[in-house]
């Protein structure tokens, strides 16, 4: 799983990060039948370690990551500045 963030560097500015993750598989096995019917893996698990080419294909159902669904996740963090320090007057 690869997370990417966009941060921002100002102050009470809020922090995006975005991941995403790779569920069930979409493949039709049944295509060339001219049916439909999906094998049942619900989760991508690389082959093989990141940056490889085993990275791509799944370990459960031997898929291309390709035709894993696609899920896109975000998280918005505020940031409410730094805190205050001890002993300082307001």
């Amino acid at each position: 799983m690869k997370k990417y963030y966009i941060k921002s560097n100002q102050p009470g500015s809020s922090t995006m990060k975005v991941y995403v993750t790779y569920g069930e598989c979409q493949k039709n096995h049944a295509e060339w039948l001219g049916g439909y019917a999906l094998d049942g893996c619900q989760a991508f698990m690389p082959s093989g370690e990141e940056g490889t080419p085993a990275a791509l294909t799944c370990a459960a159902c031997n898929c291309l990551r390709s035709f894993h669904k696609l899920e896109v996740h975000t998280e918005i963090e505020q940031n409410h500045g730094s805190p205050p320090q001890e002993g300082a007057r307001a």
